[in-house]
């Protein structure tokens, strides 16, 4: 997923494709969009505050593609939005590792 794209106005980043305004019921962020972080801690970025546990962080290491899903830890006000990570998916055809 592209986070960068079609943001809107209280900074929330969707998909290319989504209108402004809606929102996906799935987000994901990948490694390489958070910035290949390397410690836990909480994060700023244009969709909001992300909270990164070293859990996460672990899975990254052994998994450099995987994907998380974006939860929601407050209720949306006007001001920024904070999520954490959640269920990660794997790309297809992927092996422990990274390897193919």
């Amino acid at each position: 997923m592209d986070v960068s794209a079609g943001c809107g106005r209280r900074g929330f980043c969707a998909p290319r494709g989504e209108r402004e305004g809606e929102r996906l019921a799935v987000n994901k962020i990948t490694w390489q969009k958070a910035g290949r972080v390397t410690e836990p801690g909480r994060y700023m970025f244009t969709f909001g505050w992300l909270t990164i546990a070293a859990e996460d962080l672990a899975v990254w290491q052994q998994f450099p593609d995987a994907a998380f899903t974006l939860v929601p830890t407050a209720t949306p006000t006007d001001a920024v939005e904070e999520f954490r990570l959640g269920a990660f998916e794997l790309p297809p055809n992927l092996s422990h590792g990274g390897e193919n």
